[in-house]
């Protein structure tokens, strides 16, 4: 395989400072870096010059930086690199990455890749180009490599504990899955600014074509993995709503270091306060089983708090529970609750069993029975953070790039059945 040769495109967002915060030995460290300058490219450069700088195992990335108004028209004309990675403006991101695809780059890109369903073909025509010409095209799913949800997953299809997946209805869902984000954090260190377009919802998306990717993902990789899946034919949505987080003009400053909202903003602003509509809930059937999802920003975390996933698969044995509470510390557990009090003893008894065997990969897990549930008892050495993910991720593209028939052929199909939901999620609740 040839050397990889990252090119950066407008790193608006930071997690395209994360995608280098490890070097990678297939990967040259001259990184190439387009994009216009202003404040979300110097911050971009401050994160990386931190990573080049800490103590310990510090990298060793020299970043050639190449600003102007025509910035990716010069990106492609030049052809730096070989992987385009995307992390920034949401509305136009789709576009770039077919013109990338088309001029015969990789393309590793963080989500959301499309913020409404109109741009779906969009999407479909970018996968079938990079399959056609040999190419990987790479959502950055950081959330598949946190160990709760993968020891969730193992459980799930493990018909001894967990039984079969239930139906559920409308109103009691077999899934449900709430995601809570903070707008207001620290990342890597430094107190972190969002740009103002963060903030509108026509350029950055809503909260579920967002960040609620990454929960719509866990569903369908948890629910059905290494299956091909059909926007088309398996999902029906049933309904959504939307609501705001409201920010003061204080709070506003305080997050984008700007003194007032800016006219871009201006149709959501009331008086003084500024109506962020990041928050949306939505109903839905995949495959025969109701799914309910909440995805919700709030200011900032409680004191020694941070984002939060939590999430329930119910089977006819036992549901098998992901929690993040104040109970658990914050820090997300996993829980098996068997569905009836006479299953109690034989649902345990194959959860210690599954672990022991489980323990061949991840050895010190270990199960406590609380009362009437158990907990998976999972060592610190394997709570990565969010942080942390992205080199697994980059690692696996990069493991892709070596063959790109071994990206598995499911991929494509979960790809455009979770932006299908994801916008029309919005789009559903926007109608409401």
């Amino acid at each position: 395989m040839e050397t990889v040769r990252f090119a950066v495109v407008d790193p608006g967002h930071y997690h395209a400072a994360l995608i280098l915060k490890d070097m990678y030995p297939q990967a040259a460290p001259q990184v190439a870096v387009y994009a216009p300058l202003g404040p979300e490219l110097i911050d971009f450069l401050n994160r990386v010059s931190l990573f080049n700088a800490r103590a310990q195992n510090p990298t060793l990335w020299e970043l050639d930086i190449r600003t102007g108004s025509g910035f990716f028209e010069r990106m492609l004309q030049e052809r730096p690199g070989n992987v385009a990675v995307f992390a920034g403006k949401n509305r136009q991101k789709i576009d770039r990455i077919v013109r990338c695809i088309g001029a015969g780059y990789h393309v590793l890109a963080d989500k959301p890749w499309i913020i409404a369903s109109a741009d779906l073909p969009k999407l479909e025509q970018a996968l079938d180009a990079a399959e056609s010409k040999g190419l990987v095209a790479y959502d950055v799913m950081t959330e598949r490599y946190e160990i709760t949800s993968i020891l969730q997953k193992e459980l799930v299809h493990t018909p001894a504990v967990f039984g079969e997946l239930l139906k559920g209805s409308a109103e009691a869902p077999a899934i449900t899955a709430r995601s809570v984000h903070h707008l207001m954090k620290t990342v890597s260190g430094l107190p972190l600014r969002r740009p103002t377009w963060f903030f509108n919802i026509e350029e950055s998306g809503e909260g579920i074509a967002d960040v609620g990717t990454h929960v719509v993902d866990l569903v369908q990789w948890t629910a059905y993995p290494s299956e091909r899946l059909d926007y088309r034919k398996d999902v029906q949505l049933l309904s959504a709503r939307r609501w705001t987080t409201p920010l003061s003009r204080e709070q506003f400053r305080q997050v984008t270091g700007e003194p007032d909202f800016p006219q871009h903003l201006s149709k959501w602003v009331r008086g003084d306060r500024f109506d962020y509509y990041c928050n949306t809930a939505v109903s839905y059937i995949l495959r025969g089983t109701h799914v309910g999802l909440e995805i919700l920003w709030n200011w900032e975390a409680p004191p020694g708090a941070g984002d939060m996933y939590e999430a329930t698969f119910r089977g006819s044995r036992a549901s098998i529970e992901i929690r993040q509470g104040k109970e658990e510390n914050y820090l997300p557990e996993l829980y098996v609750q068997p569905a009836r009090p006479e299953l109690r003893e034989e649902v345990f008894a194959a959860l210690r069993k599954t672990v022991d065997a489980i323990g061949r990969q991840w050895p010190g897990l270990e199960v406590v029975v609380l009362g009437e549930r158990a907990k998976v008892i999972i060592p610190a050495k394997y709570r990565e953070g969010h942080e942390e993910h992205f080199a697994r991720v980059t690692a696996t593209f990069l493991a892709y790039l070596k063959n790109p028939k071994t990206l598995p052929a499911w991929e494509k199909g979960n790809m455009l059945l979770k932006y299908y939901i994801c916008t029309r999620g919005v789009e559903l609740a926007r109608g409401s």
